[in-house]
């Protein structure tokens, strides 16, 4: 497909609901809003379907394949609402191990097009329910646009926003259940992720509480030049933008990408 010179896409920042049927409802309603706004692809919280400090029981109670009920329930929604949709979930893992911490890419026509396993699990929380995934994020194409996956702390480590650049990524998406403690991942490290690889940047976060559990909001898109193209704030919120393609071609003007001496980084790998 000829690349698009745009792509509109919205943050879904929300509370997490008390049940999945809950969350399938509010998600259906989210994705309605979105396109009657324009947007192409809606982008939601980390384990939104869920939610996310819910304990390793539930987390395996609830854990499906990917191809699952919940999957097949997000493409009907996708379909209804032409709109394509980027959700997370628990995962079950085939070998019996604590389900996965996942993230999957659905087009507006119910097609799966991508799947991701988060491989940073952060703090006891993570650890204890979730199974790391082992393996780096694969670019999908879609729209024309070149798009990577990565979850939550995943994006507080160059290497994996790097890999996807590497790649030829446009745009790195990015659900979150990013807490009120560490503002600094959408203030900082979400804009100089962007601006370090001249990538765009969306960062969906959470908000509202969950057991023992407060959620920071902001969610942002930054562009490839580090600039916060929008932000929320810390309460529920649609946010919309439109990524250009002018914008990454301005600032790969400038990449420093083409300057990166591979035969002195050796030692990053160890």
């Amino acid at each position: 497909m000829a690349p698009t010179e745009a792509l509109t896409l919205a943050l879904w920042q929300t509370t997490y609901a008390s049940t999945t049927a809950e969350a399938l409802q509010r998600l259906d309603d989210a994705a309605a809003q979105a396109r009657a706004q324009g947007v192409q692809l809606l982008v939601c919280p980390e384990m939104g379907l869920t939610g996310y400090a819910i304990g390793p029981g539930r987390v395996r109670a609830l854990a499906e394949p990917a191809d699952g009920p919940l999957a097949q329930t997000v493409a009907s929604i996708a379909q209804r609402q032409g709109v394509a949709i980027v959700y997370g979930y628990p995962e079950h893992h085939p070998h019996g191990g604590q389900p996965f911490n996942a993230t999957q890419a659905i087009a507006p026509d119910g097609t799966r097009l991508a799947n991701y396993r988060k491989t940073h699990l952060f703090g006891d929380m993570d650890r204890a329910q979730f199974s790391a995934g082992d393996a780096a994020s694969q670019l999908f194409e879609w729209q024309g646009w070149r798009l990577g996956l990565l979850i939550c702390y995943d994006v507080e480590f160059p290497e994996t926003v790097r890999l996807l650049a590497l790649q030829g990524a446009d745009a790195v998406l990015v659900p979150t259940a990013n807490m009120m403690a560490f503002d600094e991942v959408p203030n900082l490290l979400v804009p100089a992720r962007a601006c370090e690889n001249r990538v765009f940047v969306a960062y969906a976060n959470a908000c509202g509480n969950e057991p023992g559990v407060h959620y920071g909001g902001l969610s942002t898109v930054a562009g490839p030049d580090g600039g916060v193209w929008t932000r929320a704030g810390r309460d529920a919120a649609l946010l919309r933008t439109t990524l250009t393609r002018e914008a990454l071609t301005g600032a790969r003007r400038s990449s420093p990408l083409p300057a990166r001496r591979r035969d002195l980084y050796g030692p990053l790998a160890g």
